[in-house]
């Protein structure tokens, strides 16, 4: 798929990111956790801890992203707010840019994103609430993926090093790689993991990097569309309904008639 300025532009970076994260070697360049004493604690392979190191340390390469291009940049005011970093062209347009990582599995495939919510203020445009901005003020939304690799050898959690010991500790994560994609180029028709109302992504790299999830060819609003009214069996039992409309992108298209495609 052909390649919008500002994916070109922030993909441009992508050298930065893997300097800022790893060391030549390909390992996470970061060993731990430090205490005033000096003494380093290793990093648990928790996900989500993973994840909110890596984005703090990727920040600096948007902000310099954002000097590039002229662009104003706001952060989140909150950590479940969204997106992560809003972007302001010089003509006043928003762009959503939300920071996520996922692990490789043993068969090539990835854990999977959580693209967002896709009730609150998806559904809600008008609504300030848990986002920088409302929703329909935002141009385009962006996903910004980290890719890494699990450490395959065992991590002693529970030994403290010193700072003479900073080369023997194992890197959690490895062999880092970023895709940047419009959110609805790399959304799945299921929820994310959990039972969490988020929307899924494609777990294919090739997918992920080359923007051919199932809505790809469909377009945004269909994705929108699909997504403001898709209701998991408890929504649809709130909403007194026997069972969802549909279930999947197959169904939506049969429910809304939609053909030709």
């Amino acid at each position: 798929m052909e390649q919008d300025n500002f994916q070109k532009s922030l993909l441009r970076h992508t050298e930065d990111f893997r300097k800022i994260l790893a060391t030549p070697s390909g390992d996470w360049s970061v060993k731990g956790f430090i205490d005033v004493a000096k003494n380093i604690y290793t990093i648990s392979v928790d996900t989500k801890v993973v994840s909110k190191i890596i984005e703090l340390m990727m920040f600096p390469v948007l902000q310099k992203f954002a000097k590039e291009n002229s662009f104003e940049m706001h952060f989140c005011a909150e950590q479940n707010h969204y997106p992560d970093v809003t972007f302001i062209t010089k003509d006043k347009q928003k762009i959503a840019l939300d920071l996520k990582s996922t692990y490789r599995k043993e068969n090539g495939d990835v854990s999977g994103f959580t693209l967002g919510a896709f009730t609150g203020y998806f559904r809600l445009r008008d609504s300030n609430k848990n986002i920088t901005f409302p929703y329909k003020e935002y141009r385009k939304h962006y996903i910004l993926g980290i890719i890494y690799t699990q450490q395959e050898d065992l991590i002693d959690e529970n030994r403290v090093y010193t700072i003479d010991d900073l080369e023997k500790i194992l890197s959690v994560v490895k062999d880092f790689d970023f895709i940047v994609q419009e959110k609805y180029k790399i959304a799945k028709d299921r929820p994310g993991s959990g039972n969490t109302k988020n929307i899924g992504s494609c777990v294919k790299i090739s997918e992920l990097k080359k923007g051919t999830g199932p809505f790809s060819k469909l377009g945004v609003k269909i994705f929108d569309d699909f997504w403001m009214n898709y209701m998991t069996a408890e929504m649809s039992r709130s909403a007194k309904l026997r069972k969802p409309p549909y279930t999947n992108l197959k169904k939506y298209l049969k429910y809304r008639n939609i053909k030709n495609v």
